[in-house]
């Protein structure tokens, strides 16, 4: 039988957090490692254009991917509530109408995004230079949406149960996968036709083929409480009553990923004006920004759920200690890698980019945003605490604020009076923002209302 943790231990959290906290770390990363493989391969064989490609079609396959992101959160918060209290049946209905509902999205996101690709590209201003070969990439994932989206709620879920050792696996598989498959596609190695830019997709997919292969496999050796069994495939339907819980608490965190991403589509839009070249730091930067901030949603992720087992144990209590370990957590983690990726950033760049004039340009603007990310942090923590409790639209409500409010109108003004600099500056602006919001909130409003299970 899989390892079942489900009650927080009384005393210090921090022991706790760390065995949570550090193999969804470990899986965050390696979820980043499959993009940045693609990219570092893409970068080194092919080239710039290349990898400006890629870059230009990120923030639409996050658009796309954002309201799987957000009922993920709902179901997850609603897991950990149902696996708190040990009410194991209602941990399978909880995935069940939720994987019925990410199957449904993803053949819609198939047959409509990869139907209209090009035009999505167009649309945010993709350089012509590289539109066709964006193309190309894009609808090959777009059509691949179904099988991405059980595989992102699957590794997801797990985490409601306390388990983030299998994602971790799941996730190694994949990552392997990708480090293998993509160069022997680009070469058109072992017999393999050569593929150019769509190598990454179609190892993308191959990858999160087979990791969800073994998953359902060690998921029924190992008797876990989400495995694909019977009862789970006659959950497998959209229980109504479920589904208006799941989008109550997910639906706010979904409409907030989708208009940080068009926020991110109207930065990404500023940076094509500026040229491929911008268009290929601003890849590269969210690459290596990516590996502070997938650390600082982890331990937001599991003040969350960590929050939400105690709600669901019936102590709420406890709600105060998580939230203070989570900012510990933040400040020793997000801080430390945040300072190796400042003494080492032009390693770090190097091996995504070889043209010495987009490297400065990264570099520099790496060096404006990247210590942002550890306020970004301790947002997010205050946010998915409150988040454990089903209090979503007000934060959510913040998060977008600061977003679209804040980031995009400063990029725009500091854009024509600063250049590229003046986009990256937005981003400390808008975080620093953020967190006072979200914190004045949790201290003075969230703090003082009665907390109650929901499920």
């Amino acid at each position: 039988m899989a390892r079942q943790p489900t009650l927080l231990p009384e005393g210090p959290l921090w022991r706790t957090f760390l065995v949570f906290l550090i193999p969804m770390m470990l899986s965050n990363v390696l979820q980043a490692l499959s993009g940045t493989v693609n990219n570092v391969y893409l970068g080194q064989m092919i080239g710039v254009r290349a990898l400006a490609a890629v870059s230009a079609f990120f923030p639409i396959l996050f658009l796309f991917i954002s309201f799987i992101i957000g009922i993920g959160s709902g179901a997850s918060v609603l897991i950990g509530q149902a696996f708190g209290a040990q009410k194991f049946d209602e941990v399978k209905r909880v995935a069940g109408t939720t994987l019925a509902v990410a199957i449904l999205f993803g053949l819609i996101v198939a047959a409509f995004g990869g139907s209209s690709t090009e035009r999505l590209l167009a649309l945010v201003g993709t350089p012509a230079d590289i539109l066709p070969d964006s193309t190309h990439y894009a609808r090959i994932m777009l059509i691949a949406m179904p099988g991405l989206f059980v595989f992102l709620l699957s590794t997801a879920m797990m985490r409601g149960v306390g388990d983030t050792v299998t994602p971790l696996y799941a996730l190694a598989i994949s990552t392997l996968v990708g480090l293998i498959v993509t160069p022997l596609l680009i070469k058109g190695a072992l017999g393999l036709p050569a593929l150019g830019i769509a190598s990454g997709a179609y190892a993308s997919i191959l990858s999160f083929i087979i990791a969800l292969i073994w998953l359902a496999w060690f998921m029924r050796r190992r008797r876990h409480p989400l495995a694909p069994d019977a009862v789970l495939f006659r959950a497998l339907w959209i229980d109504r009553t479920i589904l208006v819980s799941v989008l109550r608490i997910g639906l706010p965190s979904g409409v907030q990923l989708i208009l940080v991403s068009l926020a991110e589509v109207a930065v990404l839009s500023l940076v094509n004006g500026f040229g491929s070249d911008a268009t290929a730091a601003y890849g590269t930067v969210n690459q290596v920004v990516s590996y502070v901030q997938f650390p600082a949603i982890s331990i937001a992720i599991t003040a969350s759920i960590f929050g939400a087992q105690a709600i669901g144990a019936g102590r709420a209590d406890r709600l105060g200690q998580i939230t203070r370990t989570g900012i510990a957590m933040t400040l020793v983690i997000s801080g430390t890698l945040v300072l190796l990726a400042y003494l080492f950033s032009r390693t770090i760049i190097g091996f995504f980019i070889t043209d010495p004039d987009v490297v400065e340009l990264a570099q520099r603007l790496l060096h404006i945003t990247l210590w942002s990310y550890i306020v970004f942090g301790l947002a997010a923590v205050v946010a998915g605490v409150m988040r454990a409790s089903g209090t979503v639209l007000v934060p959510t409500a913040i998060s977008i604020l600061a977003i679209v409010g804040v980031e995009v109108p400063v990029a725009y003004i500091l854009s024509k009076r600063m250049g590229i600099d003046g986009v990256w500056i937005a981003y400390p602006v808008a975080f620093t923002a953020m967190l006072l919001m979200q914190s004045a909130y949790y201290w003075f409003v969230w703090r003082k209302k009665p907390i109650k299970r929901l499920i």
